[in-house]
């Protein structure tokens, strides 16, 4: 009899049993180089089956996987480096193998039982980047406590079964990529794993594969929104579209109804609490993110006093779960995540009486880009290192395509172009943190104590690009 199809990529079809035994192999080699239990190993990686199977591995040896994301630069992967310092790596990434001896994902792996190693629940299974509004990213730490009721509240919220098929085109290093696989793969549902993204190559395979659930991001559902050619695809398999990473953009998701009849699941989450909300499959509504998620307690507590307030009023969303992280990496940043138990999610919203949850801003700096967080802190540094720059300040502005959008405004003591200053970034950060715009103003509005004014510069920005 042959085994049910796990995973495919490209051409290549894996089964349970299969995966099962290249994860054994992995993790066999792993032990063999000296990973024991409760050791971290970083991983950055391509998307390709290699990467499902290095994580189970670094799980069989008994240790935490760090998850690197591959368009990461070398400044990046050593901050990473620096604050989770994992013992040993693994993974096809040169920026990764010039900082440390690397176990290459192209190298023979042989096969063998694995490690027999007790797992404690409570320690770490895994580590992704969130940015902080402090600077540079910090490391969210998993227990396999906490991640595993994260994929259980997941599966409950997608409604998963054995029978569904879906696909992965976001990097999986990314909090909603590995807990989609991770889900995928537990419930036995048929995933196939792309190299990259490409909405074409996404559309055929829906209809190739006859795929029940698809993934999506507002840049995603943009292009689909905008894709002259939607209708000439069979999308008919969809039980729906997932919308996460940023609030829906209704015209964007009813202009995808309209075209291919699929209606959308908005969710909400993060890389801290992965699964906080999200819309029951019958009845979904495009103003909400949804509401609690299985086993998520939620509350709205006021910016300004910091005591829940009524149902319906608006304030910080903050809430609690088992599968809550157990905290950062560096320890101090986990000290203003949480406030008695509950996190604080940073983001303000509402929940109305009927439990309803409404987003509607940051209260945090961050900026969204692609569902990537962005910290403006990271990328004034850089900017900041240019000789010709005096203060500069960054902030982001809502975009159709991204979700938002990267301004920097920059006061400079002497000539500098703004292509200059954007090519600068471009080859210190990820391409996703690099600013769409350099304003060169006369000087940055902050507070006596030092505080940027974005709010003044958003302002002001809106008010030149009315014109």
């Amino acid at each position: 009899m042959n085994e049910r199809v796990a995973l495919v990529f490209e051409e290549r079809e894996y089964g349970l049993t299969e995966l099962r035994s290249m994860a054994d192999g992995m993790a066999g080699t792993l032990v063999r180089r000296g990973v024991r239990p409760g050791d971290r190993v970083a991983l950055m990686s391509s998307n390709r089956p290699e990467f499902v199977v290095a994580v189970q591995a670094v799980w069989r040896a008994g240790a935490a996987v760090v998850l690197f994301s591959p368009a990461w630069k070398r400044t990046e992967a050593e901050h990473a480096l620096a604050i989770t310092r994992p013992s040993h790596a693994v993974g096809d990434h040169p920026v990764l193998a010039e900082l440390m001896p690397m176990l290459h994902l192209d190298d023979p792996v042989e096969s063998g039982p694995a490690p027999s190693v007790e797992h404690d629940p409570q320690s770490d299974a895994v580590l992704v980047f969130s940015s902080g509004t402090t600077g540079m990213p910090k490391a969210v730490r998993h227990t396999h406590a906490s991640f595993g009721a994260a994929v259980e509240h997941w599966r409950q919220v997608l409604e998963l079964t054995a029978d569904d098929r879906i696909q992965v085109t976001t990097p999986p290093s990314h909090i909603l990529g590995i807990l989609n696989i991770i889900t995928a793969l537990q419930t036995g549902a048929w995933l196939r794993l792309h190299r990259r993204f490409d909405l074409d190559r996404m559309l055929h395979h829906i209809e190739a594969d006859r795929i029940t659930v698809e993934m999506a991001v507002a840049p995603i559902a943009l292009a689909m929104a905008s894709h002259p050619e939607l209708e000439s695809y069979d999308l008919s398999s969809l039980r729906y579209i997932m919308w996460g990473a940023t609030p829906v953009t209704p015209s964007v998701a009813e202009t995808v109804t309209r075209r291919t009849g699929v209606s959308w699941l908005p969710a909400y989450g993060a890389s801290e609490l992965p699964v906080i909300a999200g819309n029951p499959i019958e009845g979904a509504r495009l103003d909400s993110a949804g509401r609690a998620g299985p086993g998520v307690e939620l509350r709205v507590v006021s910016l300004d006093t910091g005591e829940p307030v009524a149902p319906g009023e608006t304030g910080e969303i903050q809430a609690r779960a088992e599968s809550l992280m157990a905290g950062y990496l560096p320890e101090e940043a986990t000290e203003g995540a949480f406030t008695d138990g509950w996190y604080r999610t940073g983001d303000v919203g509402s929940v109305d009486a009927d439990g309803w949850v409404r987003l509607t801003d940051r209260s945090k700096e961050m900026i969204k880009v692609r569902g990537f967080q962005v910290a403006p802190a990271e990328v004034e540094a850089v900017l900041h290192g240019h000789p010709a720059v005096a203060d500069c300040a960054v902030f982001g502005v809502p975009d159709a395509a991204s979700g938002e959008a990267i301004v920097a405004a920059v006061a400079t003591h002497a000539p500098v172009g703004p292509e200059e200053l954007i090519a600068l970034v471009g080859e210190r950060l990820a391409s996703y943190k690099r600013p769409s715009e350099v304003l060169l103003v006369p000087e940055i509005p902050r507070l006596p104590s030092g505080k940027v004014l974005r709010r003044v510069l958003k302002e002001r920005h809106g008010r030149t690009s009315d014109h």
